[in-house]
């Protein structure tokens, strides 16, 4: 949530609303604390996800004041909603940061292409022109570490 804030921080997209964007990006897995980051892997269907999630938003927004509770769960509807561009951006952060991840974590265990379903489950999502130069810079990073190990060496 913190790298998608300062992602959202640094966007240059004078059409968004930057303030709204650091928002979403820092309540948009508030759910997670309580319900786990539920993966595709996990078999649980997108209903039954919205649900627990929604669920656990409820039980945390409880714990704000009035006006607080009304606008962290308001965040969070217009993430899961995608109903504004603020919210559509930051979905596609989140998509950007998590194959970000996929690439640190290939790289600290230094076996690159190792996550491949991530960069897969993303494919065409990626419309936001900053975003798109971002996973290509990190694609083209990953793709230079996946050849120089398929190289053999002489």
């Amino acid at each position: 949530m913190y790298r998608m804030a300062m992602m959202a921080l640094v966007t240059e997209d004078k059409s968004l609303n930057k303030d709204r964007c650091i928002r979403l990006a820092l309540v948009h897995d508030m759910a997670e604390c309580i319900v786990g980051d539920i993966a595709p892997a996990d078999n649980i269907s997108k209903e039954e996800k919205h649900r627990r999630e929604e669920a656990a938003m409820q039980q945390l927004s409880q714990l704000l004041s009035e006006d607080l509770r009304k606008e962290v769960y308001e965040l969070w509807e217009e993430y899961e909603n995608q109903s504004t561009a603020e919210a559509k951006f930051v979905k596609q952060l989140d998509q950007c940061e998590m194959i970000l991840q996929a690439f640190e974590y290939e790289e600290l265990e230094n076996t690159p292409g190792r996550l491949q379903d991530f960069y897969d489950s993303t494919a065409g999502k990626f419309v936001h022109p900053e975003i798109l130069e971002l996973v290509s810079l990190i694609n083209t990073e990953r793709n230079k570490k996946i050849a120089a190990t398929s190289q053999p060496h002489s």
